[in-house]
């Protein structure tokens, strides 16, 4: 089976991009790709979460053990086979690129395709560019500040407000995507 991901972020308007996966290929497989779709450098941490239909963040799946609590079941890219953790089209994650400042990705399962195969994974469509890897902490700090500032004074800016669903869903809607896709 192979599945098909639409990915986006909440930092700029009009980036995407889709990636098809073998179902058995593992969370680093996926991993290796986005990075590879966004030309991120692959030496740095990062993780998966999975995430109910509201964002909400669920399993970890990371790239290196940290030392956590032995008490807790620890789940690693390389040992985690996507079709082990991911059944139906719609299946949101979550891909955490910048511990520092939890910058992420959004992630949905959009077709899964039974009876076909992969064997490496591919981008099959690239719009926008995509937001930089790596923030100055200051400047990002600013950005905080600002939005803060420009928002209305019952928003709660908890630590959670930035890489929250600052995006409009419309982002993960196909017949929208190939639409902007033709129209580059």
């Amino acid at each position: 089976m192979v599945y098909n991901f639409r990915l986006v972020s909440d930092e700029v308007d009009n980036f995407r991009r889709e990636i098809s996966i073998d179902a058995d290929a593992s969370f680093l497989d996926l991993r290796n790709a986005i990075c590879n779709a966004v030309n991120y450098d692959k030496g740095q941490m990062n993780s998966f979460f999975l995430c109910d239909e509201g964002w909400e963040k669920g399993k970890e799946i990371t790239l290196e053990d940290m030392g956590t609590d032995a008490s807790q079941d620890v789940y690693l890219m390389d040992e985690c086979i996507l079709s082990d953790y991911l059944e139906d089209e719609g299946q949101r994650l979550i891909f955490v690129f910048d511990y520092m400042t939890d910058r992420a990705f959004f992630l949905e399962l959009k077709k899964t395709m039974p009876g076909k195969s992969l064997k490496d994974p591919v981008c099959t469509a690239s719009m926008g560019t995509p937001p930089p890897q790596f923030v100055d902490l200051k400047d990002f700090e600013a950005s905080l500040d600002a939005k803060s500032t420009n928002s209305s004074s019952d928003t709660d800016l908890d630590e959670d407000f930035y890489g929250s669903d600052q995006y409009n869903d419309d982002e993960f809607d196909a017949d929208a995507f190939d639409e902007m896709n033709l129209n580059e």
